[in-house]
């Protein structure tokens, strides 16, 4: 009985380890760069959902329903070597330079994807952007998938992100 039980201990246990490495959880990105440009101007360039011209890695933003800066608007961005991305706004907020988006289909290796681009303005003229993101990698049936675990996923965003804000500095500097 008790070699019985000592076995039943440890199919549970092994049980139990493989079902915590399954666990699909939410990635969190956080990226900020500081502009020496006013709040205003920054967001003249980036703060239109219609547009995201600024980005070096879009090579083209397509509104496909809606109005471009209207909460419900999803865009399409192609990027420069002709993958799509499909967007919808889910917030949009000119007052206070936010806007919010989500991901509904895309090349990228990431799914249930949100995101926030904020321009904040600092006492002393300063400009800062803030892009920050949740998502999940976008195959959770094989973590381990070549380019879909958590860390390509993490890494391809990333990359969008510093891409996009260094170059958001370079035009509105």
């Amino acid at each position: 009985m008790s070699k019985f039980f000592t076995a039943m201990l440890v199919s549970l246990f092994a049980f139990t380890n493989q079902a915590t490495a399954a666990i699909d959880e939410t990635i969190r990105l956080k990226e900020t760069i500081e502009i020496n440009a006013p709040a205003d101007k920054v967001w003249a360039k980036i703060g239109s959902f219609a547009d995201m011209s600024w980005h070096p890695a879009i090579a083209k933003t397509e509104i496909t329903s809606g109005k471009a800066d209207e909460v419900g608007a999803t865009r399409v961005l192609t990027t420069q070597d002709g993958g799509k991305i499909n967007e919808v706004l889910t917030s949009y907020d000119a007052a206070s330079k936010t806007m919010k988006y989500e991901i509904t289909e895309s090349v990228l290796p990431v799914r249930e994807y949100g995101a926030t681009l904020k321009v904040k303005e600092s006492a002393d003229g300063k400009t800062t952007v803030v892009w920050s993101a949740n998502f999940k990698r976008k195959d959770p049936a094989n973590p381990g998938a070549a380019g879909q675990d958590d860390a390509a996923a993490k890494a391809a965003i990333l990359g969008i992100f510093q891409s996009g804000l260094e170059n958001i500095k370079k035009i509105s500097e």
